[in-house]
């Protein structure tokens, strides 16, 4: 049995295989790491890949402020059939005939910007204290609120036409939702699209299977995912994640000759020693990242912080006067004054060791939460 490690603290990125629950995704960083005390920051379907950012020991206090910034995701969505959970795993409940180009490309122009969406059915959303996902297997019908979610960006990035051709498009390495000029494609806008694998940057809350069935639907077609990839979540970049190197090239004809495929087990291993090398420690540039603006607290005063006293503004300094800082609306800030109302700061020791959180309202400092003192051996 490992050693359990009370102290192990950091946050580290993980590339999820599909055929894999999070949660037992989540096994070789506990491992790795001799702790159960972990937290992933957004599920990820079993059928879907990509990136975890998994937060551990006490850091998982800051769980809730990852899971609500922009994450990036690729989709292989198939046209012609909708299935009930809108994934690969559901049953089909509706056919209809492939869309031309031509009509997708206006589909997808359609859901961008602020969109009212219906999450699935089979979801882990509550209602009535269930889950909506168990509700419909036990025979109930389930219908959802629509909610107001955001589609920040979308491109698509390859097709695979009724004909068997595909078509991928060129991506430029500093923009990667630079524009595509359809009108040089003028030749396969009245084909019909069996498959399109599409980028979206998207807000927290947001179904891509739901965005599937949307776009389907906007084309006069119907459509489910085949596949999906997480490859963002705010500054978190899928990689520099363990286990990267597992992933298989996220194409339309991989994603279609690897559905149902099982992760090897031999992987593991390997996977818990790349945790171990890859775990990060809470620095200040991720606080700023995690829209919590970061102070030093002065060396004066550590005891007093450390011993729950009152706090004061005179006892922090910020780190970064001079620099926008990321709200939690994924908004860039000016920094015009040392603190803002309603706002909850990450605190840094002098020596740049993260110490918790702490927040400002109405001319009020108190205690989010303190990170415990590591006594050095």
């Amino acid at each position: 049995m490992a050693k359990k490690n009370s102290n192990a603290a950091g946050i580290v990125l993980l590339a999820k295989q599909s055929g894999l629950t999070s949660y037992s995704s989540l096994h070789a960083v506990k491992k790795a790491l001799g702790t159960s005390k972990v937290g992933h920051t957004g599920t990820l379907d079993s059928f879907a890949q990509g990136l975890l950012v998994v937060c551990v020991g006490n850091l998982t206090r800051l769980s809730s402020h990852i899971t609500a910034f922009n994450k990036t995701y690729e989709a292989v969505i198939e046209f012609g059939k909708e299935t009930d959970t809108l994934d690969p795993t559901g049953e089909v409940v509706r056919t209809a005939g492939l869309p031309e180009l031509q009509n997708l490309l206006l589909a997808v122009e359609k859901y961008k910007g602020a969109i009212e969406q219906v999450p699935p059915a089979f979801s882990a959303l509550h209602v009535d204290g269930k889950r909506a996902s168990d509700l419909v297997r036990d025979g109930h019908n389930v219908e959802l609120e629509k909610r107001l979610v955001f589609i920040m960006a979308s491109r698509i990035c390859e097709l695979k036409f009724d004909d068997g051709t595909n078509i991928s498009f060129k991506e430029s390495p500093s923009d990667e939702f630079e524009k595509i000029d359809f009108n040089e494609y003028s030749d396969i806008l009245c084909k019909k699209v069996h498959y399109a694998r599409i980028r979206f940057e998207v807000s927290k809350g947001t179904y891509i299977r739901s965005l599937a069935r949307d776009i389907g639907q906007a084309c006069g077609s119907a459509a489910f995912l085949d596949g999906l990839l997480r490859t963002r979540i705010s500054c978190f970049d899928l990689k520099d994640a363990a286990g990267i190197d597992l992933l298989k090239p996220f194409t339309i004809d991989s994603v279609l000759s690897n559905l149902n495929s099982i992760p090897k087990s031999e992987n593991f291993d390997y996977i818990v020693e790349e945790v171990k090398n890859k775990i990060q420690a809470m620095t200040s540039e991720i606080a700023e990242q995690c829209g919590l603006p970061a102070v030093c607290l002065n060396s004066s005063n550590e005891i007093d912080f450390y011993n729950g006293r009152p706090l004061k503004q005179k006892m922090f300094t910020p780190i970064y006067p001079d620099k926008d800082y990321i709200d939690s609306d994924g908004n860039s800030v000016k920094r015009e004054k040392a603190f803002f109302a309603d706002t909850k700061y990450s605190v840094f020791l002098e020596d740049l060791t993260f110490a918790g959180v702490i927040h400002f309202e109405k001319q009020h400092i108190s205690y989010d939460y303190v990170i415990p003192r590591v006594v050095k051996q």
